[in-house]
C-alpha cells in the first residue's frame, strides 16, 4: 500500500472504527448485564462511565494527527490551527452561558436548538483548522456515532433502561421515535460529531506538530 493510500480517511479510520464499535457493544452488554456503574453507568448521558467511546477521541485524534504529519500532511501553521480549534470548542460553552443569562432553561427545546446550531458552526470552523485531519476525524465521527444512534433507536423502542434510552431529567413524555430524534439522532449527528472533530483535532494538532518535527529531523 502506498503512503498516500495509507493516510486516506477510509484506510486510516478502519481499525479505530472497529475498536470503537466493539467498545459501544461492550458498553451495551455491560449495562444490560448490570455490571459495575463505575464502568457501565446507566445514567442519562453516560454518567462519566470509564467504558465509553468519548475517551477514544483523544487517543485516535492524536493517532490520526501523528500519521498524517509523518506522511507529510502536517498542520502547517500550528498556532493558527490551535487557535481555530479553540474557537470551535468555545462556541458551545459560550452559547450555553448566553442561553442561561437569557433565562432559557438548559432542558428546553429552544436551548437544545441553540446547541445544535452552535455545534454545526463549531464543526465548520474546526474543519478549517487542519483540513486533512478534519476530514479524517469527520469520517471517524460518523463511523463511531451512526452505530450509537442505531443502538439508541433499538434501546428506546425496547425500553431497555440503559443510558442509550434514558432521557435527561424533566424530559417531556413523547412517542419513541420523537424521543429518539431528540436525544438520539440529532445529538449524535451534530453535537457528538462536533465534539469528535474539535477535541480530536486539538490532540491531533499537538501530536502532528511532534510528528512533523521528528520527520524534519530525520
Amino acid at each position: 500500500m502506498s503512503d498516500d493510500a495509507s493516510v486516506r480517511p477510509g484506510s486510516l479510520i478502519l481499525v479505530p472504527a472497529v475498536i470503537t464499535l466493539a467498545v459501544t457493544l461492550l458498553r451495551l452488554v455491560g449495562e444490560l448485564q448490570g455490571w459495575s456503574p463505575l464502568f457501565f453507568s446507566k445514567e442519562a448521558g453516560g454518567g462519566g462511565a470509564l467504558v465509553g467511546i468519548s475517551w477514544l477521541v483523544l487517543v485516535f485524534g492524536a493517532w490520526f494527527g501523528w500519521k498524517l504529519a509523518k506522511a507529510g500532511q502536517g498542520p502547517g501553521a500550528v498556532g493558527r490551527a490551535i487557535g481555530l480549534t479553540i474557537l470551535a470548542f468555545a462556541i458551545l460553552p459560550v452559547l450555553g452561558f448566553a442561553a442561561n443569562a437569557a433565562g432559557m432553561s438548559q432542558q428546553s427545546l429552544s436551548t437544545f436548538a441553540v446547541y445544535v446550531v452552535g455545534a454545526i458552526v463549531g464543526l465548520v470552523i474546526g474543519l478549517r483548522a487542519w483540513p486533512a485531519l478534519g476530514r479524517t476525524l469527520l469520517a471517524y465521527a460518523f463511523a463511531a456515532r451512526i452505530p450509537v444512534a442505531l443502538v439508541m433507536l433499538v434501546a428506546i423502542l425496547g425500553n431497555w433502561g440503559t443510558h442509550y434510552d434514558v432521557a435527561p431529567p424533566d424530559f417531556p413524555a413523547m412517542a419513541p421515535l420523537s424521543k429518539w430524534l431528540l436525544i438520539g439522532l440529532l445529538p449524535q449527528m451534530t453535537i457528538w460529531i462536533w465534539f469528535t472533530v474539535v477535541v480530536g483535532s486539538l490532540f491531533g494538532i499537538l501530536a502532528g506538530a511532534l510528528g512533523s518535527r521528528r520527520t524534519a529531523s530525520v
